[in-house]
């Protein structure tokens, strides 16, 4: 049977919500799925999944340390998460802060592994935002993407 992980990195509570959230959509929508904290979380699990969110907080335009030092482990495993299915969620102080380019590296390192990554037509198109503290509309679009990545998976995975 199909599963997920959504992994994260948490300073505030802002990313470690969103997390939460899309765990819990893609749990609703039939994808049993774990939300763990990326220091509960080796290279070497990640292959036992068949879907992968990693959200990170943004940090310079980038991905917050601990999750790119998950990414770097990953190099000794490449080829490994060919074909599973890949999603990024990022959160902010500011607008324009660099949402779209933390949601982008983890997205760019994703493809780079082979996965598979949908983006949405409608919404936060690479990923789930939030600028501060999640609001309604994003916690809106976490569980659209939570839903839309369980889909996915469930019709590849079968």
């Amino acid at each position: 049977m199909a599963k997920g992980i959504v992994v994260y990195y948490s300073r505030s509570g802002n990313t470690k919500e969103m997390a939460e959230i899309i765990a819990k959509a893609m749990n609703d929508a039939g994808l049993k799925t774990e939300c763990k904290s990326v220091e509960k979380v080796k290279a070497d699990d990640l292959p036992g999944y068949d879907a992968i969110v990693i959200g990170s907080p943004t940090y310079y335009g980038h991905m917050a340390g601990p999750i790119k030092t998950l990414i770097d482990d990953l190099v000794n495993r490449h080829g490994t998460l060919n074909g599973k299915i890949g999603g990024a969620f990022s959160s902010a102080a500011n607008i324009g802060g660099g949402n779209e380019t933390t949601i982008m590296g983890i997205i760019e390192v994703m493809l780079i592994a082979g996965m598979i990554v949908q983006g949405d037509p409608q919404g936060d198109h690479y990923g789930p935002v939030s600028i501060g503290k999640p609001d309604e509309r994003v916690r809106q679009q976490c569980i659209r993407r939570g839903q839309r990545i369980a889909e996915l998976t469930k019709k590849l995975a079968n």
